[in-house]
């Protein structure tokens, strides 16, 4: 699941506007040349990850391992052809009386060509069939899961960092200024202006502000090994991250896109069609298997010679009827029954955290997004009491101390400030991603969009046999029923949703 957990004041704008990211360049050059070229652009930083992040490549390759069940569940219906050859010896001893025996030896080559066409199952291929397409849909949707998520990682780690050096830049303004003061401040204390406790509290602040710049420091850090293991580039200079649109005037609009295209439920959805396919293919083991059996074979009269010859040929419909097993077939459909009802469940709870999360990032970007206004115009405000502060302490209107309360407000604040306008921006991210959006190629419209289907065309009719496999899926189908629709929500709260807790326009 997507965990919820710059900036200069020109970056305030370009976060508020409402259009979604573009690539502003398509490029020619491989992963392989990006990725060696420090990364400048969150456009850069998306495409670069799309193409190269080695979990989402990996979960590719799972879907594409998983797209060879279909075909496979297919090939159940067609016929199945053996052929057996066998060159033996043989050598038999006969007690003709007390004492006398008889032996004969020899060698025999047989031959046999076994056909068998599976007829009726009473579901139990068809419900393979199915279950098939359901692993199939749960693995594209898991892969849509991976893909918003490393975009989640990328936009937040890239702009944590632009964060981060931005609070670095702000505690190395602090220190100087704190510097400036020390030396103002050791001035005025040779002229007797200032008392040595003034100079002390001065050198006091001086000595926190290095360790908070040492700090930031290395969080600059922490957060540049995080970019790396996210893009897969070293970062350059950031540059301010685009606009990023949610698309959404209301949370009840966010709600519904996200109940109607949620990676999560759709994923649980498919999860659930699973079991329920193989719930039915455990009660169809209940009933007849129906094939149709065919055999030739090419022998000898005798094993012990080649001499003379016998041709068989046998055809036949065999019904096959389990009767008694112990209990296994009553065990495995309780079974399956219990893990379908899990997996229903399982439904339920996907809705929920869905929901939930689309309410705390609504709620965050809100709260976020018109708090940055506020950290702004405090920003704007903690500097001009500190150049004004300054004034009136050389004028002895103030004191030390209330010059360094004033710096560590306005330091305070612009750190505020920078984080108000990362978290607004990964709200918006973290509202696409529970919505189903947060994709490539809805948040890049250049980039090279990678399509599960093609790989599924190129498996899909693998297994069958033309005409054949079509006509038994269909009769096959027919002691199955509902196996393809999707289950409606039995939790009491299905109908409950969260509440905006941020006004619209909130000042």
């Amino acid at each position: 699941m997507i965990d919820a957990r710059l900036l200069k004041v020109g970056l305030a704008a370009a976060l508020c506007a409402a259009l979604p990211v573009h690539a502003q360049e398509a490029t020619g050059t491989s992963s392989t040349d990006q990725a060696t070229q420090p990364v400048t652009r969150l456009e850069q930083a998306l495409a670069l990850a799309y193409d190269a992040n080695p979990n989402l490549l990996a979960q590719r390759g799972v879907l594409r391992s998983t797209d060879a069940l279909y075909p496979g569940a297919r090939s159940a219906y067609g016929p199945q052809v053996s052929l057996e050859g066998r060159h033996q010896f043989a050598w038999d001893r006969t007690q003709l009386q007390t004492g006398n025996y008889a032996a004969i030896d020899g060698f025999a080559s047989t031959a046999a060509l076994i056909f068998t066409q599976p007829l009726f199952s009473f579901g139990r291929r068809f419900a393979s069939e199915q279950s098939a397409l359901a692993q199939i849909d749960l693995g594209r949707n898991q892969l849509r899961l991976t893909e918003a998520q490393t975009m989640f990682t990328v936009i937040r780690d890239y702009v944590f960092l632009v964060r981060d050096r931005a609070v670095a830049d702000i505690s190395a303004e602090n220190l100087d200024l704190l510097n400036r003061q020390l030396s103002a401040s050791a001035a005025r204390f040779k002229v007797r202006e200032v008392t040595s406790t003034d100079l002390q509290q001065v050198e006091t602040r001086v000595a926190v502000g290095r360790a908070q710049l040492l700090n930031a420091q290395g969080s600059v850090g922490a957060s540049q090994s995080r970019f790396l293991q996210s893009v897969g580039a070293l970062p350059g200079t950031l540059a301010p991250p685009p606009p990023l649109d949610p698309g959404v005037a209301t949370l009840d609009e966010a709600y519904a896109i996200a109940e109607a295209e949620s990676a999560l439920i759709q994923a649980a959805s498919a999860r659930e069609r699973v079991s329920r396919a193989e719930l039915a293919a455990a009660r169809a083991e209940q009933y007849p298997n129906v094939t149709l059996q065919s055999s030739g074979a090419y022998g000898t009269v005798t094993p012990y010679s080649n001499n003379r010859r016998t041709t068989e040929l046998r055809s036949a419909i065999v019904v096959g009827v389990p009767l008694i097993d112990g209990g296994s077939r009553r065990a495995r459909i309780e079974a399956a029954e219990q893990a379908n009802d899990a997996d229903w469940r399982l439904l339920d709870a996907a809705l929920r955290d869905t929901r939930q999360t689309v309410a705390e990032a609504w709620n965050t970007w809100r709260a976020s997004g018109q708090s940055v206004e506020h950290f702004r115009t405090a920003a704007e405000a903690a500097r001009k009491a500190y150049d004004g502060a300054v004034v009136q302490e050389k004028a002895g209107a103030r004191t030390t101390l209330d010059v360094l309360d004033l710096a560590r407000d306005l330091l305070n604040v612009r750190t505020s400030y920078a984080g108000a306008l990362a978290n607004e921006y990964v709200a918006r991210a973290q509202l696409l991603a529970a919505m189903g959006r947060l994709e490539a190629p809805l948040l890049l419209p250049d980039v090279r969009r990678y399509d599960p289907e093609d790989n599924f065309r190129n498996q899909r009719w693998r297994g069958d046999v033309p005409l054949i496999t079509t006509i038994l899926s269909g009769i096959d189908s027919v002691p199955v029923r509902d196996l393809e629709t999707d289950r409606t929500y039995r939790d009491a709260a299905a109908n409950l949703r969260s509440g905006s807790t941020v006004p619209a326009g909130q000042r």
